[in-house]
């Protein structure tokens, strides 16, 4: 079940208006995603694709944890994904890319589904309401800071945390319609696989 206002939010949002360098992730700060992003999109240099994928997976999740530039990363890796899909035939490295994301796709699935059979408190009603300002870390990237965070009981709100979960699910689930458009392609057997999450 998805509102439309967040399926919205979801195919419309610019990497722009994401706030990047105030998302925590497992390593720190989400500050150099878009460039990851974009380095995916050009699927032109395996080594320099490979190593953007490298840290946009382990910093968007860690031990099946999620973090908060987690549900904002998969928005984008969706849309690569759809492009490196659509390219797969003609580049090799939008091949390898399609097989990496499915693989990583269901790996955070699996993280949701996980997350979800625990008791946790409702996610937040709207997608962009994680980006208030009263979730969002300081403006200036601090580790020292950032760690002493960290020691705090409460570090993220409940509902907060668990909308890393929810919304990294979501942000899958407004693309099915694509997806299920490829599985009678060579990556079915994935694609199937990820379609079963949603």
């Amino acid at each position: 079940m998805m509102k439309e206002e967040n399926k919205a939010y979801i195919t419309g949002l610019d990497v722009r208006d994401v706030p990047w360098h105030r998302l925590t992730t497992a390593y720190g700060r989400g500050t150099d995603f878009p460039v990851y992003f974009e380095t995916l999109s050009k699927m032109d240099d395996l080594k320099a694709v490979k190593n953007a994928l490298y840290e946009l997976t382990t910093n968007m999740e860690h031990q099946s944890t999620l973090w908060h530039a987690t549900p904002f990363g998969m928005i984008f890796m969706s849309r690569i994904l759809v492009e490196a899909l659509n390219k797969s035939k003609e580049n090799p490295i939008a091949n390898f890319l399609a097989v990496e994301l499915l693989d990583f796709f269901l790996c955070i699935l699996q993280c949701y589904h996980d997350g979800d059979e625990m008791e946790h408190a409702a996610p937040l009603l709207c997608f962009s309401d994680m980006l208030k300002e009263e979730y969002l870390w300081s403006e200036e990237y601090d580790e020292e800071e950032d760690e002493m965070r960290y020691e705090e009981d409460e570090v993220f709100p409940d509902d907060l945390f668990y909308s890393f979960y929810y919304y990294s699910w979501q942000a899958v689930l407004a693309y099915r319609g694509v997806l299920e458009q490829e599985v009678s392609t060579e990556f079915g057997p994935k694609i199937a696989a990820v379609l079963e999450m949603l």
